[in-house]
């Protein structure tokens, strides 16, 4: 496995272990100080194949017939008892032209469309996107009837925040970019 670029930071609080994550999209890895840099180089890059091991069976997947299976199962596991019909004819497909939606739906045609940026998102996340384009499906707008259909889905409010977290973290910004920042 090519090990992708990672940014280790040092902290002096750190004493024993180390720790892999994801910051705006780049790896980090987080060592304690006093680490030598043949330690470094000796558990860092363990630590990253399994942090990207677990990341990627946290995942959609990538081709688009396994998108599709993913899509009925979610349909059948939370949307068909409350829509009470079949679902309808549609498609899903990965997209890297929405910057600003998470998904979209064009219910005439059953066309959804996923942004590419939630291939780095929890599969609980996704997941909501998933749906929520599925309910479009039967409801096109965001009324009540829409609401009832993602009521069943467990994980509803907290993938709603963390996407929402996501959208504001993204929108500010590094610490200090503001002009009267004291940091």
């Amino acid at each position: 496995m090519t090990q992708p670029e990672v940014e280790v930071r040092r902290s002096a609080r750190r004493r024993r272990t180390l720790t892999v994550f994801r910051e705006r999209g780049r790896l980090v890895a987080l060592v304690p100080a006093r680490l030598t840099a043949a330690q470094e180089r000796e558990l860092v890059p363990p630590l990253v194949e399994k942090f990207l091991r677990r990341e990627a069976g946290r995942r959609l997947p990538a081709q688009e017939d396994d998108l599709m299976r993913r899509a009925r199962d979610l349909y059948d596991s939370y949307l068909a008892t409350r829509t009470g019909v079949p679902l309808p004819v549609f498609t899903v497909r990965w997209v890297g032209n929405q910057q600003r939606r998470w998904g979209s739906c064009t219910s005439a045609d059953g066309s959804i469309r996923l942004s590419a940026r939630l291939r780095t998102m929890p599969l609980w996340v996704s997941d909501y996107v998933i749906l929520h384009e599925l309910a479009h499906l039967f409801e096109p707008n965001h009324s009540a009837a829409f609401h009832d259909l993602l009521a069943g889905y467990p994980h509803l409010e907290r993938a709603k925040a963390f996407l929402q977290g996501y959208q504001h973290a993204a929108d500010s910004g590094p610490v200090g970019d503001e002009p009267d920042s004291p940091f």
